[in-house]
């Protein structure tokens, strides 16, 4: 069952659409008579973000009895109106410039999936001038819709350019100042736009020195200045409906994918990974094998005969083992044990480039003397594998989910915990504290508020993936009363992400 925070975001993202689909009128379920028939024309951005939360038949409901890509060929249709959902880039601008010449329509309906500058409002304005079709031009609105509602209380950034904000996009060592800029911009574009659809101004949290850092300074800064401009203010009036979010503003975590890179490269033992069956692979031992390294365990089998193992996984559960090994490590190994490791991951078919960036990464963040913590397990001797096979079927179906252990709460939960419980912890008591609300900021890690926080906001800025989605959810099951949201620039699984890692450490 979704929480009330989580559902609000979802139910607020659909209500938002299906209102853009009733020409920006509000949706009135059970509404007798025909609806309005008109076709929908989107861009990719609009489909990514429509798709999950509309199916055909709704959006036939809707009246929508055509859905077309914009830079599609389309015929005329002219007794019928059309509702665009695009992002307002030059190229979209100017096809739709292009429909309004050829009088594809019989009105227009311009919706922008973030906010359209002036000058692109202008150059609709003057094709439609040109075109004789001012009055054709029935409505023009800003959404601000850029983001993917994915699960009740997950979202995403992008699908499509995703490359643009991803983890190597963030950490390549040649990126431009310029190209950071247009990095953090896209990035706190769609946060402002998933605050809008909230109708909440949230509590900024974040780490220092971290690409997190920079999308705090400037989504404050966005916040605060949309806030000053009271006439013309996107949280006041009737956006903020009530209830959404209790009385109590969201705590917004901003959390930088640096903070911990072995989680994304844990081998999963839930439902999704029995899925993709993977049995013909020794999953379950190195499961184990990590989350002993993660917890700082005895390790009783060397990691050596792991790797050098023929019948022991793909070369690249032997490089994502490893890697972990490397970043979880109190001290890193020595030249000639690296050699080692390095001589068997060669001979087990592993690319190196991975390791290569890791390398510097960890020498580059001194993470050597302190690595990220990842807790303790009580993982039971008895393989994991057996215990599925010798339990039988009804557990397969029932218990499966439930198969990873809960006891530890990952890097990111645990910054989560510390803020939203208003601990005091050295992990992050440094962290800068925002209040976009404040009529002046200051740069401050105290916080004005000191009482716990009921709702949460956690973003991953570089890139999240599902298990440690799945630690929040377990996380807040035992905080009664209490919701969380999590987000993320790009969700990868880890075959996705030590591709990444890989570009990154290429010479």
């Amino acid at each position: 069952m979704a929480t009330a925070a989580a559902a609000s975001i979802r139910e607020r993202q659909t209500v938002a659409l299906k209102r853009m689909l009733n020409f920006n009128v509000p949706h009135v379920k059970n509404s007798t008579g025909e609806p309005v028939w008109k076709v929908l024309i989107y861009d990719r951005f609009g489909q990514d973000i429509i798709s999950p939360l509309l199916s055909v038949k709704e959006l036939r409901d809707m009246g929508i009895t055509l859905h077309l890509l914009l830079h599609s060929d389309r015929d005329p249709i002219p007794d019928v109106p059309a509702v665009y959902f695009v992002m307002p880039t030059e190229e979209n601008i100017d096809r739709m410039c292009q429909d309004l010449r050829n009088q594809l329509y019989e009105s227009y309906y311009l919706n922008f999936i973030s906010a359209i500058s002036r000058s692109k409002l202008e150059d609709i304005a003057n094709a439609a001038l040109a075109a004789s079709a001012v009055t054709q031009v029935a409505k023009v609105f800003d959404q601000y819709l850029n983001f993917i509602t994915l699960e009740d209380d997950m979202f995403v950034l992008c699908n499509q350019n995703k490359e643009l904000v991803s983890y190597r996009a963030i950490n390549r060592p040649d990126i431009t100042d310029t190209e950071m800029e247009t990095v953090m911009d896209t990035i706190v574009d769609s946060l402002f736009c998933f605050f809008v659809t909230l109708g909440a101004v949230p509590i900024i949290r974040c780490s220092r020195g971290t690409a997190a850092e920079m999308v705090a300074v400037k989504l404050d800064k966005k916040l605060r200045e949309n806030l000053r401009d009271a006439r013309n203010s996107l949280f006041t009036g009737d956006t903020l409906g009530a209830g959404q979010f209790s009385f109590q503003r969201p705590l917004l975590v901003l959390v930088d994918r640096n903070i911990d890179l072995a989680t994304p490269l844990h081998h999963t033992w839930t439902y999704q990974a029995l899925v993709h069956d993977v049995l013909a692979r020794k999953l379950d031992v190195y499961f184990e094998y990590e989350e002993k390294i993660m917890s700082k365990t005895t390790l009783d089998k060397s990691l050596l005969d792991i790797i050098s193992d023929p019948d022991a996984g793909t070369p690249e559960d032997k490089m994502r083992l490893f890697l972990i090994y490397y970043i979880s490590a109190q001290q890193a190994p020595s030249e000639a044990d690296l050699e080692q490791y390095k001589k068997a991951l060669t001979d087990a078919g592993c690319n190196l480039n991975p390791l290569q960036y890791i390398k510097q990464w960890k020498a580059f963040a001194k993470m050597a003397s302190a690595p990220a913590s990842y807790g303790n397990t009580t993982t039971k001797p008895m393989g994991l594998l057996s215990r599925v096979m010798n339990t039988g079927s009804q557990f397969v179906m029932e218990g499966v989910k439930n198969l990873v252990l809960k006891q530890q709460n990952l890097p990111v939960t645990r910054i989560l915990d510390n803020l939203m419980e208003m601990k005091s912890n050295p992990e992050t008591d440094d962290y800068r504290y925002f209040d976009p609300k404040m009529l002046r900021g200051n740069d401050s890690s105290v916080p004005r508020n000191k009482n716990p926080f009921q709702e949460a906001i956690v973003f991953v800025v570089g890139g999240g993936n599902y298990i440690e989605y799945q630690n929040l959810v377990d996380y807040i099951k035992g905080k009664q009363g209490k919701h969380i949201l999590y987000g993320c620039s790009e969700l990868f699984n880890a075959t996705q992400f030590i591709k990444q890692l890989s570009q990154l450490g290429q010479k």
